[in-house]
């Protein structure tokens, strides 16, 4: 006795159609941007310059694990009494 097979039926798959947005010709006037190799500022105008310092980061921040908050602090503390920044 062969065993019957259940009979099957197809389903009709309905596939999505990709929906293709058409880009605007872009209008160029055939002039490149010239860059300049002069060196920008620093957004919003404030630099903190650490050339030429001869402090270690164990001077600044001391010997002790601390966290990232307590370095920000003594990063900021020690900009400020070297009057390191633009401003």
């Amino acid at each position: 006795m062969a065993a019957k097979k259940k009979a099957t039926t197809k389903r009709k798959t309905t596939t999505k159609r990709k929906t293709t947005t058409k880009r605007k010709a872009s209008k160029s006037s055939g002039k490149k941007k010239s860059t300049s190799k002069t060196k920008k500022p620093a957004f919003g105008g404030y630099a903190i310059d650490f050339s030429g310092r001869k402090e270690t980061v164990e001077q600044v921040f001391g010997k002790k694990p601390i966290a990232p908050s307590e370095m920000t602090k003594k990063i900021w503390a020690f900009v400020k009494s070297k009057n390191l920044s633009n401003r």
